[in-house]
């Protein structure tokens, strides 16, 4: 099974620079995306082959919002933690016979750290949801974590310590999640693969350069990790200031 999970950074741009020939060409079983920055009604998605689409739109115009689309029919699907959907519409989970697809925008701590204290209590409610789900089924969680987890996972880390996306309270609640039982994919294979980077501000040459932060991932359920065939990081793809990510496993047993 091949996933894809993408932070556009605005469907509509990213679809005038090439994504309908990324996702083709991908042809994954699951594709998430991340800050589709739409609201109900601004696009019409039509692909080759048939996928079930599901949105979860932001309620304040051009901000945040999320998306799967997904081969495989979901028995049930969840927009936000709680009953009722989130108002910034990060959060799409979808319940497989034999595990749980979650994709999440995890909120930024912005620049001034004004929102630290949110996002801190935002992971720990996030966690515990994750761990919930995880009783029952284990789980694969894609999407923008808006963290740099370890000095490898971004190219200027000492320059950068506490600085939004390398605080010391958001890498360790990152390690938090992961010691609760998760797995970290891309470094489960490449533990120690330095200039793997998912995200590069739109400065002039950072990009070419590579300066860039490791801030997208797939993470699943630590029972899943004897199935994790491929993680990848796709930074040939152009249309985001993210590029894609990629995970392929094999099919999860019933038991």
């Amino acid at each position: 099974m091949k996933l894809i999970s993408w932070n556009v950074n605005g469907l509509r741009a990213c679809v005038n620079k090439g994504f309908y020939d990324y996702f083709k060409e991908m042809d994954a079983d699951i594709f998430c995306i991340q800050e589709s920055k739409l609201q109900e009604g601004q696009i019409c998605m039509t692909f080759d082959s048939e996928y079930h689409q599901f949105w979860n739109y932001a309620e304040r115009k051009g901000y945040s919002g999320t998306a799967v689309f997904t081969r495989i029919k979901p028995l049930s699907v969840r927009y936000g933690m709680e009953e009722d959907r989130e108002p910034e519409g990060r959060i799409i989970t979808l319940e497989f016979e034999t595990f749980y697809l979650v994709t999440v925008y995890t909120p930024n701590s912005k620049r001034d750290l004004a929102r630290l204290d949110y996002r801190l209590e935002w992971e720990d409610r996030f966690r515990a949801y994750l761990l919930g789900l995880d009783k029952v089924k284990p789980v694969i969680l894609c999407g923008d974590l808006n963290v740099a987890h370890q000095e490898i996972d971004l190219k200027n880390p000492k320059s950068n310590v506490n600085n939004s996306g390398f605080t010391p309270e958001e890498r360790g609640k990152m390690t938090e999640l992961l010691n609760a039982g998760f797995t970290d994919t891309f470094r489960h294979l490449y533990p120690d693969r330095e200039g793997a980077y998912t995200w590069w501000s739109y400065m002039p040459k950072i990009r070419e350069r590579n300066i860039g932060w490791r801030i997208d991932y797939f993470l699943v359920s630590d029972r899943l990790k004897p199935i994790i065939r491929d993680a990848r990081i796709d930074p040939h793809v152009m249309g985001s200031d993210h590029c894609p990510v990629l995970l392929e496993i094999d099919e999860i047993d019933q038991n």
